[in-house]
């Protein structure tokens, strides 16, 4: 029974999903229930006392099924978590139709733990039947992510769907140029080469503020000035993506061009609502795209100290070359990042597939009246929803249209563009 962490709502909690009404998920009653039916799901599991633990789960389940959507994607983790110690209990005492529905179980509810899974001792009298190598590949399809990654290595090169192109503002821009003297950019950025200049600008932006992801920051104008005025006036954390937009449009202000890189799992279970939003800023000393991530002070390099790109970290990763990570990375100046869990886990989950905006400009995102934001995606091969190559979606209250475009050619959609 290893790994069975009883897992807090909290921890659950995608600020991305829900909406910026939904409630404290710690102040609904159904979170303390929760949490002691998950400690007498775990007695039942150490008394061996199946008939108990299916009375427990199955009366979990019926105040589980009671819960609006939102509420059930924030507490699905102790449903997944219970199902699978549940499935535990029952391979220890060889009760195998049980335990095989158990496991399915806690599979359709989201357990994703593919290495704990196999390496389970409570399962060795399963080990050996089909039923749960069926399951085991199961799991891997959805929880190994440097497999899932590996085999969505192939793009398309010969790709010829018309996509517009990449633009960018320059230093011309009056808000762009506003942006750069308020906040003394010439400054921040210092006097070395331009990979120095842009890391001191991404340490800059990653110690204006801080990173949270589990509430929305309610930031309505989506712009750099605006993101660091409202966050510093207000002490609040903001996004991933905030964090992204300010970096993009301070590099943007220096004359580069640079872009929001919005990366997602693959998620073929529709469970998985987390993602990360990064920034690749293209440097000219370099002549090349450089991975930029704000939110955790990280940027990589290879054995020869070279700057990488967020397509030659999404290769390394998927042959497994060597991939070093800047000693200083952290979160919010409290954890520090690590490759293991940052690159080998949680990029590899989200580096399946990508998209950005078609127009890197100052405030493109912002959601005004009548304006049309475009954005571009790029799919491996092995994407399971490869069409339409367009989709357009109105909002009938604001007018705001959202183009999407699809595209399985990598080299289209990492040219510069103009």
């Amino acid at each position: 029974m290893k790994v069975k962490l009883i897992l807090s709502a909290i921890s659950l909690f995608v600020a991305s999903y829900i909406s910026a009404q939904a409630q404290d998920p710690t102040q609904n009653p159904f979170n303390e229930f929760a949490k002691k039916q998950s400690v007498l799901i775990q007695e039942s599991y150490n008394k061996r006392d199946a008939q108990e633990g299916l009375k427990l789960m199955t009366f979990l389940m019926d105040k589980y099924n009671q819960l609006n959507g939102d509420n059930k994607s924030i507490f699905r983790g102790y449903v997944t978590n219970n199902w699978y110690n549940l499935s535990c209990l029952y391979a220890l005492i060889n009760r195998k139709k049980e335990g095989y529905a158990a496991l399915d179980s806690a599979i359709k509810y989201g357990y994703a733990n593919y290495n704990n899974l196999k390496a389970d001792s409570d399962f060795e009298n399963f080990k050996n039947d089909e039923e749960f190598k069926r399951l085991v590949t199961k799991v891997r399809s959805v929880g190994d992510y440097k497999y899932i990654l590996q085999r969505a290595e192939k793009y398309n090169a010969n790709d010829k769907r018309k996509l517009p192109d990449f633009t960018y503002k320059n230093t011309n821009d009056a808000h762009l140029d506003i942006l750069r003297k308020t906040f003394k950019l010439d400054s921040v950025a210092g006097t070395g080469d331009d990979a120095s200049k842009a890391i001191n600008i991404l340490k800059w932006v990653h110690n204006t503020f801080k990173h949270d992801g589990q509430h929305e920051s309610g930031i309505n104008k989506i712009n750099a000035a605006n993101i660091i005025s409202s966050a510093t006036e207000k002490h609040i954390g903001v996004s991933c993506g905030e964090l992204a937009t300010t970096l993009n449009e301070c590099y943007l202000a220096m004359g580069w061009k640079s872009r929001k890189v919005y990366c997602l799992p693959k998620d073929s279970l529709k469970i998985d609502y987390d993602s990360h939003v990064i920034n690749a800023v293209f440097l000219p000393d370099l002549k090349k795209w450089v991975w930029m991530d704000p939110t955790n002070n990280a940027y990589i390099k290879d054995e020869n100290n070279t700057l990488l790109s967020i397509a030659e970290v999404r290769e390394r990763i998927i042959k497994s070359k060597p991939l070093f990570i800047n000693d200083d990375a952290n979160w919010n100046n409290k954890v520090k990042v690590t490759k293991q869990d940052y690159l080998d886990r949680y990029m590899a989950k989200n580096l399946y597939r990508m998209y950005s905006p078609l127009s890197s400009e100052y405030d493109y995102e912002t959601r005004d009246n009548n304006k049309t934001i475009t954005y571009i995606s790029l799919l491996p091969l092995d994407y399971y929803s490869q069409s339409p190559d367009k989709s357009e979606d109105k909002n009938a209250t604001t007018n705001v249209m959202v183009v999407r475009y699809k595209t399985n050619n990598d080299s289209v959609f990492w040219s510069v563009g103009h």
